[in-house]
C-alpha cells in the first residue's frame, strides 16, 4: 500500500512553526556557544523540512541495491541500480522523488541549499564525485528518500577510497530515520570496518533493522544455523537489552526457490513494509523529537561552557597567568566540580553529558575569552537565550507534538502571533 495513488499529506504549517521555533529559540544559543564545533552537526532548513531518510548499509554484494530496485520497481529500466556478484556500488546513491527520471551530480546536490545535502560539501570534491542523486517519479519517494551506500570491504583501508568514508557514513547515520543493515547468509564474518560501523550506530539502536537477505538460498536447517550465527557475530557489537528486529527473506523480484518457507518470507516482507510505512506516518513526530533532543544537547553545552567561564573568572587574580589557570581547569574539570555542578543545579541527566575529553579539543580551538556568561546573553527586546531554549524544550515543542497526537489543528498553535499560514489537512479527523 506504500505505492497507493493518494495525495501527500500537507504538513507545511507544522514544519513552518517548527522552523520558527528552531531559528528563534535554539539557533541563537547554538551559534553563541559554537555548538557545531563540538558535535559537527549543523541543522539546516532543508534538514527540518526533508522527508524521512532510509539508509542501506552492509558488506558488499549482500543485495542492498537489488532490494532498492525491487521496492521501487526499477528492474529492467535504464535507471536501475547496477547489481552483480562483485563489489558494484562505489557511490553514495540518493533516490529522491522527481517529475521524471533524472540523474543529479553530487556537486549540484551540494550546491543546492534547498536540499538537505549541502553540508556534505565539507567532505571535499573527491567525495562529491562519489555522490549521485537519482530522481524517480515514484509514489513512495514522495514520502521517503532512500540512500544506497558502497559495500563494506574489510581488506580495503579508508584512505584508499579517497574520502573519509566513516565520517560520511556518520553524517547519514545521524540523519537517518530507519537504518537497514543487510547481510548475506554466506558472508557473516565481522571485520574491523563492520565493527567501526556498529560503533557509529551506537545510540541509534531503535532505528536499526537487521536484514538476512537471500534466505531462500538455504534449506530450513541451514537457515536456522545461519540465523543463530548472525546473532552470535553481532552480539558483541550491539550492546543493548532489546536486540534489533531481524527480517529474514529474499528481497528481489524473482520467485522464491522451491522447497523454502514461502509463507514465512512473504510475512517478513510485509512486516518490513509495515515498518517502513510506520516511519513515514511518524515523520513529523520524529522530526519534532529530533529537534527537541538537539535543543537539550545545545542547552547542556551552553551550561557547561558557562560553568567553565565562571570557574575561570573566579580563579583568576591580578597576578594569575590566565592560560595556565584555564589549562588546569580543562585538564581536570572534576577538581572544580564543573560537571557535578551542572547535574546538581539543573534538570540534566548524567547520561546526556558530553565526553569531558571533547572539551579539551573544543577549548583548544575556541579560547574561553571568546564566550560570554549566560547571564549576559539577554536583551530587552529579545529576552534571554537560556530562557528561550528552555521554553522551547518544556513548552513549545511538546505542545507542537501534542497537537499532532491529539488530532488538534496545529495551525491554531500561536499562529495569530507567528503567522503560520493556512490551515493544514488533518489526517486524524474522521470524515
Amino acid at each position: 500500500m506504500l505505492n497507493e495513488d493518494k495525495p501527500v499529506d500537507d504538513y507545511s504549517v507544522v514544519l513552518q512553526r517548527l522552523r520558527k521555533i528552531y531559528h528563534s529559540s535554539i539557533k541563537p544559543l547554538e551559534q553563541s556557544y559554537k555548538y557545531n564545533e563540538l558535535r559537527q552537526h549543523e541543522i539546516t532548513d532543508g534538514e527540518i523540512t526533508s522527508k524521512p531518510m532510509v539508509l542501506f548499509l552492509g558488506p558488499w554484494s549482500v543485495g542492498k541495491s537489488t532490494m532498492i530496485n525491487y521496492l521501487l520497481g526499477l528492474e529492467n529500466t535504464r535507471y536501475q541500480l547496477y547489481t552483480g556478484a562483485e563489489p558494484t556500488t562505489s557511490e553514495f546513491t540518493v533516490l529522491m522523488h522527481g517529475p521524471k527520471l533524472k540523474t543529479i551530480e553530487g556537486i549540484v546536490m551540494a550546491a543546492d541549499s534547498a536540499r538537505s545535502f549541502s553540508p556534505l560539501e565539507k567532505f571535499g570534491q573527491n567525495f562529491l564525485e562519489k555522490l549521485i542523486g537519482i530522481e524517480v517519479p515514484h509514489k513512495l519517494l514522495e514520502r521517503v528518500t532512500f540512500v544506497d551506500t558502497p559495500g563494506i570491504i574489510e581488506n580495503r583501508k579508508q584512505q584508499e577510497r579517497g574520502y573519509p568514508f566513516n565520517d560520511v557514513c556518520q553524517w547519514f547515520i545521524d540523519r537517518a530515520d530507519l537504518i537497514f543493515v543487510v547481510f548475506d547468509p554466506t558472508k557473516l564474518d565481522v571485520g574491523l570496518e563492520l565493527e567501526m560501523l556498529f560503533r557509529q550506530l551506537k545510540g541509534r539502536e531503535s532505528q536499526i533493522r537487521i536484514i538476512l537477505n537471500k534466505a531462500d538460498n538455504l534449506a530450513t536447517q541451514m537457515l536456522m544455523r545461519v540465523y543463530g550465527a548472525l546473532f552470535w557475530s553481532l552480539a558483541p557489537l550491539i550492546n543493548v537489552t532489546e536486540p534489533p528486529r531481524v527480517y529474514v527473506s529474499s528481497f528481489w523480484p524473482q520467485d522464491y526457490k522451491p522447497d523454502t518457507h514461502r509463507d514465512l518470507f512473504l510475512k517478513e516482507e510485509i512486516s518490513l513494509l509495515e515498518d517502513l510505512n510506520q516511519v513515514i506516518e511518524n515523520r513529523l513526530e520524529n522530526k519534532i523529537a529530533f529537534i527537541r533532543q538537539h535543543a537539550i544537547r545545545v542547552r547542556i553545552h551552553a551550561l557547561l561552557v558557562d560553568r567553565y567561564l565562571q570557574t575561570y573568572k573566579d580563579k583568576m587574580t591580578f597576578f594569575s597567568d590566565g592560560e595556565l589557570v584555564f589549562k588546569d581547569i580543562v585538564e581536570d574539570p572534576d577538581k572544580f566540580y564543573i560537571f557535578k555542578t551542572i547535574l546538581a543545579k539543573t534538570n540534566v541527566s548524567k547520561f546526556d553529558l558530553p565526553n569531558r575529553e571533547a572539551y579539551k579539543d573544543f577549548f583548544g580551538i575556541n579560547p574561553i575569552s571568546s564566550f560570554k556568561l549566560l547571564s549576559q546573553q539577554c536583551s530587552y527586546m529579545g529576552g534571554c537565550f537560556l530562557e528561550k531554549i528552555e521554553r522551547a524544550i518544556t513548552q513549545e515543542l511538546p505542545s507542537l507534538l501534542g497537537s499532532l497526537g491529539l488530532g488538534k489543528n496545529p495551525s491554531a498553535l500561536n499562529c495569530d502571533k507567528t503567522g503560520c499560514g493556512e490551515t493544514p489537512k488533518n489526517r486524524y479527523k474522521k470524515h
